[in-house]
C-alpha cells in the first residue's frame, strides 16, 4: 500500500523517549494519568481493542496498548500544556482504522447496532428489563445482554455498519524515531 502521513498528539516526554530510545509504546500508567477516575472503564475498552482488533496478531509481545493517530492534521487535538504533535510517515497497512463514533460507543459500553431495526430491537430489550447498556455491562445480573453488547463491538471494524459520521482515526502498535517527520509544539500546531 505504501507510506502515508498521519499525526499523533503526545506528551513532550514521548519525543524525549523517542530521541533517547528510538521507540515508544504506551504504558498502562500513562493511560491512567490521562484518564484519572475513569481509568478502569477506559482500560476495559482498550483491552477489548487490543484483543479483538484486526491487527492483534501483529502486536509486538512487549506492547500493551496502541498509539492513536489522525489521518488529518486538523483533526488532531491541540497539544495543550506539555503537549506536542508528531507528524509521522508510516506504512498504511500498519494502521488499523477506527470509526470514532463507534469507538465512543465502546467507551460508553453501548451496543453498536447493525442497522435501525437492530437498534430498535435492542432498545426494546433494554426497556423490557428496565436497564441501560452500561448497567448490563457493568453488573453480573444480565450476562446474555452483556454478551450481546460486547459481541456487537466487533462492528467497530465493519465498514458496512454505519453509525454517526464516518470520521476515522487509527491505531498503530508503536512509535519509532524513524517515523517522525516533524515535531510541532503548541505554537506551531
Amino acid at each position: 500500500m505504501g507510506k502515508i502521513t498521519v499525526w499523533t498528539r503526545q506528551h513532550k516526554n514521548v519525543w524525549e523517549v523517542l530521541e533517547k530510545n528510538g521507540r515508544y509504546t504506551p504504558k498502562k500508567e500513562y493511560i491512567a494519568m490521562e484518564n484519572q477516575e475513569h481509568t478502569d472503564i477506559i482500560l476495559r475498552a482498550y483491552d477489548w481493542l487490543v484483543q479483538n482488533g484486526p491487527d492483534a496478531k501483529n502486536r509486538p509481545a512487549d506492547v500493551l496498548y496502541p498509539v492513536w493517530v489522525s489521518f488529518e492534521r486538523a483533526a488532531t487535538m491541540m497539544p495543550g500544556d506539555n503537549g506536542i504533535i508528531l507528524e509521522l510517515c508510516v506504512e498504511a497497512d500498519s494502521i488499523t482504522p477506527v470509526n470514532i463514533t463507534k469507538w465512543g460507543m465502546i467507551l460508553n459500553y453501548s451496543y453498536i447496532p447493525k442497522d435501525a431495526a437492530d437498534d430498535k430491537r435492542h432498545q426494546e430489550l433494554l426497556k423490557l428489563y428496565g436497564i441501560n447498556d452500561v448497567r448490563a455491562v457493568m453488573t453480573q445480573f444480565y450476562p446474555e445482554i452483556k454478551r450481546e453488547i460486547t459481541d456487537s463491538w466487533k462492528r467497530l471494524f465493519e465498514d458496512d455498519v454505519k453509525v454517526g459520521n464516518d470520521l476515522k482515526y487509527g491505531t498503530i502498535w508503536e512509535l519509532k524515531r524513524e517515523y517522525v517527520v516533524r515535531v510541532l509544539t503548541e505554537n506551531e500546531a
